[in-house]
């Protein structure tokens, strides 16, 4: 096991990130590893950027990812899937992006059209080793809760076997960290492992 293993969680506000990061670090514990779970803000209100700095291992320092040293990219949103990854990949790093778009408020305002997706894919396989972009919102939906997107892409995430904690252990996390709606939460967990594993597998 790598010593620490660095992850950014990035999305707009209201879609869960800070509360996919907290899952992800009280996972850590259970699993006996140290995390260090930090969120940055842009507008702290719905529609405002929000980054989530997530480090885990047998001992962390320091609250934030350092630039382009991320292992790994969950972007909620595609466009701040590119966003942190111009910032924070570093080669080797696994992106894991949602499909589906939030048009950020520069966007809403006039500001900048949003660029094809399929331009925003093109780029971020230039960034990153690996690149998986599901319609992860649909997968919550599916599972009869559109709000836990956060939570399929945490299943997403543990299909990708790149960390070190066990999917009984992220699962048992998701219950503690979610008690409300939790069948929903679990089948959107179970939908998000098995899509990703679906990819990784073909």
């Amino acid at each position: 096991m790598r010593k620490v293993i660095s992850l950014i969680i990035a999305g707009v506000g209201g879609q869960g990130n800070v509360k996919a990061a907290q899952i992800l670090g009280l996972a850590a514990l259970k699993a006996g590893l140290d995390a260090v779970v930090s969120d940055v803000f842009g507008i702290s209100q719905r529609g405002g950027a929000v980054i989530s700095h997530v480090k885990i291992g047998e001992k962390v320092h320091g609250p934030l990812v350092a630039e382009h040293d991320a292992d790994v990219v969950v972007g909620l949103e595609p466009m701040e899937a590119l966003r942190a990854a111009l910032k924070f990949a570093k080669p080797s790093c696994l992106i894991l992006m949602n499909k589906r778009v939030i048009p950020p408020i520069e966007v809403s305002i006039g500001f900048y059209k949003y660029p094809p997706f399929d331009d925003l894919v093109k780029v971020l396989k230039q960034l990153a080793k690996v690149v998986i972009a599901l319609d992860f919102s649909e997968l919550a939906e599916k599972a009869g809760l559109p709000v836990a997107t956060n939570i399929a892409m945490l299943g997403g995430l543990a299909a990708t076997k790149i960390l070190p904690i066990n999917v009984n252990v992220l699962r048992e996390a998701v219950k503690e960290g979610v008690p409300r709606a939790v069948e929903q939460n679990l089948t959107a967990f179970d939908l998000g492992f098995d899509a990703v594993a679906q990819v990784i597998n073909r």
